[in-house]
């Protein structure tokens, strides 16, 4: 990608405490662990980071608590490339966290995920009252859920008004306002917050297929978005428009270690080339190779691929064809 977007995150820091075991205990149980590590992420900053390794000019809008694990995600999101200069430095509430388990036994690579907001719920609209002049500097706002609801429609409310694109990553879940909808470009939840946010139901393996899945975009689509994109894992992804539902092929690897930040992986690069001038299917193929490369590696922002890693795989599978 020759030409270098300018994105902006509006979103969450969460510094993760990852523990690793063969199986998720059960309620009242205690189980050995194999591993334990803290990573700098949070959806908003793991997406930030991704656009910025892939080549965009990026731009993060959040907040940290005044403590180390706030110094510490900033300093990532700098080491990285991403502007910082938009994120506030709260003193009421600690840093989020995000309490991670990774199960990883017989059945395959599976996570578990609480977050705890903290100082990322201090951000308000009033903090973001420079958008309304310079939201204009930017190609695409990507925004998640782990913000308070009331940001998050301002930023959008802001953005559309000025016709900037909207991705909107809805994790995780939780209603959303058709005024919200009716701002968002883009709409990206995963299966579980698809049916969650349509109120179509998955089947037994929690997976939406077929009419299911025409009922729930449909249903998405009545509210005022015109670009569904839900992910499905290993079935790959969705892109669900007027035009019909186009299936982008899940790109398969061998040495899965770790799905956080997989999706966030898949959010940056889908917007980061779609905003370079690619065609939506184009940059979802594009996601595809990236999220895969991030399910190889350990932790959020660590295991994040740049533009190099992802062309090389591009190439790779390319070549196999």
């Amino acid at each position: 990608m020759d030409n270098k977007p300018k994105i902006l995150v509006v979103g969450s820091f969460m510094m993760d405490l990852v523990a690793q075991a063969d199986r998720a205990p059960e309620l009242g149980e205690t189980v050995i662990g194999c591993g334990f590590r803290t990573a700098p992420g949070g959806k908003g900053a793991n997406q930030a980071v991704q656009a910025a390794r892939l080549g965009a000019i990026t731009h993060m809008a959040g907040c940290v608590g005044n403590d180390s694990f706030g110094k510490e995600m900033v300093s990532a999101l700098n080491e990285s490339g991403v502007d910082t200069s938009h994120v506030k430095i709260s003193d009421a509430h600690p840093s989020g966290v995000g309490h991670i388990e990774i199960q990883s036994g017989a059945g395959g690579v599976q996570n578990r995920i609480i977050v705890v907001p903290g100082a990322n719920y201090d951000l308000v609209p009033a903090d973001l009252k420079w958008l309304e002049e310079g939201i204009k500097d930017y190609d695409i706002v990507i925004m998640q859920l782990e913000l308070r609801m009331e940001t998050i429609e301002y930023v959008a409310e802001v953005a559309h008004a000025a016709g900037v694109p909207v991705m909107l990553n809805p994790a995780p879940a939780a209603p959303l306002s058709d005024k919200l909808l009716s701002c968002v470009t883009f709409l990206s939840p995963n299966e579980t917050e698809a049916a969650l946010l349509s109120g179509v139901k998955t089947d037994a393996e929690g997976r939406l297929c077929g009419e299911n899945l025409e009922k729930a975009a449909a249903v998405l689509m009545g509210k005022g978005v015109p670009n569904v994109i839900i992910t499905m894992g290993d079935q790959g992804s969705a892109l669900c428009t007027a035009e019909g539902i186009k299936m982008i092929p899940c790109v398969k690897m061998t040495d899965v270690k770790d799905p956080t930040a997989a999706g966030d992986s898949f959010v940056g690069a889908f917007c980061t080339g779609y905003a370079s001038g690619l065609s939506t299917e184009d940059s979802l193929t594009l996601a595809a190779h990236a999220a895969a490369i991030t399910v190889c590696g350990y932790g959020a922002i660590p295991s994040l691929p740049n533009a190099g890693q992802v062309q090389k795989l591009m190439n790779e599978r390319r070549t196999k064809k």
